[in-house]
């Protein structure tokens, strides 16, 4: 793996921390309140906006793609602090410790990149935005059938992996996005 890649990861993961810190500094942690099918769906109507924007070539609200990842990074974060915190639901939790969980969340993600992008090479460097929505929509679909067995599985990975997944999917699309605003500057 290059350094440019551990480079970009970090910046993209930056940028959904920076979201992720105003936002927690305008609300709290009052998404301790959701509960985990609550922030699948809002992870899976992300990822379906940018689908149907890829498919319609237009959109009617002006919000980019970048910040439908950032959204999507965010709230797969949210639900693995969620997914550890469970025996506390709903309880607030302080600014400081929404960005401890925050960041060891990110530095789990980059870690499984890390060891992925070593057994696949880059590979995710040749495909394209749209594969990554709908392998993220793919990994929706799976929790919420996991969710549907009450968590339970018989051989497949759990609710987290995929979580993990989602947000590697997402910084990869962030990156990708971000080399071709380059391009075109």
């Amino acid at each position: 793996m290059s350094d440019k890649t551990l480079i970009q990861y970090n910046s993209a993961a930056a940028q959904c921390r920076k979201v992720f810190e105003a936002k927690t500094k305008d609300y709290g942690t009052s998404w301790r309140v959701m509960r985990l099918p609550s922030i699948t769906d809002q992870i899976f109507i992300k990822a379906q906006r940018i689908r149907t924007i890829d498919l319609k070539r237009e959109m009617k609200i002006s919000e980019d793609m970048d910040s439908e990842f950032i959204g999507i990074v965010n709230y797969s974060v949210i639900a693995l602090i969620q997914l550890e915190l469970n025996d506390d639901a709903g309880k607030e939790i302080s600014y400081e410790l929404a960005l401890e969980l925050f960041n060891k969340k990110i530095e789990a993600a980059k870690n499984l990149m890390l060891d992925k992008n070593h057994d696949y090479g880059e590979a995710w460097r040749d495909m394209r935005i749209s594969s990554f929505t709908d392998l993220i929509l793919m990994r929706i679909m799976r929790i919420r059938q996991i969710e549907d067995n009450l968590g339970k599985t018989i051989m497949s990975e759990g609710i987290d992996a995929n979580l993990f997944d989602t947000i590697n999917y997402s910084i990869f699309a962030l990156i990708k996005i971000e080399e071709a605003k380059s391009k075109i500057q």
